[in-house]
């Protein structure tokens, strides 16, 4: 019984065996090339990807050098156009103060005062500065500053602005400072007895 059994197991194997070399094609062994040369590829695969690594790298490391010495250079040298402007602003107030050191027309002065005021908004307003308009506008505190309440008995005039102490700045339409400002607001005796 046991050489049977043998017997049909070898028959089972022999019958395995011609069944996969019938069906699947064996893979060709190439003779010329070993275990050693794969290797060899392979280490040649991981030294080029290392060197790719390594570049990677060092292109990334200076692309972030070269980042933060632009972003500093924007810091110190952002406010360039500005100042820019600004520079025959000042020679004109230094002429204006030699004027009127050698002369006593006090109009004359203030006539350029007056100018080179005008000068540095336009200069200003070239960089994007704007004013805070407040001429009979109502209080807002997302751009106005109560510095100071003023009683009234005018209804309509509740919550106007009445008086600048500081003009307000927008640098391209963002807040730069908020105008000072006093506000009218109407007693509330009166308002009580209104209604």
């Amino acid at each position: 019984m046991a050489r049977k059994a043998g017997e049909r197991h070898k028959r089972e194997r022999t019958d395995v065996q011609v069944k996969s070399a019938e069906g699947v094609e064996k893979p060709q062994k190439d003779t010329a090339k070993g275990p050693s040369d794969a290797l060899e590829k392979a280490e040649r695969e991981a030294a080029e990807n290392y060197d790719k690594f390594v570049r990677i790298s060092a292109e990334f490391e200076n692309y972030k050098k070269r980042s933060a010495k632009e972003r500093a250079d924007l810091a110190r040298y952002g406010n360039e156009r500005l100042i820019e402007g600004i520079l025959p602003i000042m020679d004109s107030m230094e002429r204006a103060l030699e004027h009127v050191s050698n002369s006593h027309d006090l109009d004359a002065f203030v006539e350029g005062l007056k100018l080179i005021h005008e000068k540095l908004y336009i200069t200003l307003g070239k960089n994007g500065v704007e004013k805070i308009e407040t001429a009979d506008k109502d209080f807002d505190p997302n751009f106005h500053e109560a510095m100071l309440q003023i009683d009234t008995d005018e209804y309509d005039a509740d919550n106007k602005i009445a008086d600048v102490f500081e003009t307000g700045y927008l640098l391209n339409g963002r807040l730069l400072r908020p105008a000072k400002v006093s506000i009218l607001r109407h007693t509330k005796e009166k308002k009580e007895s209104e209604q």
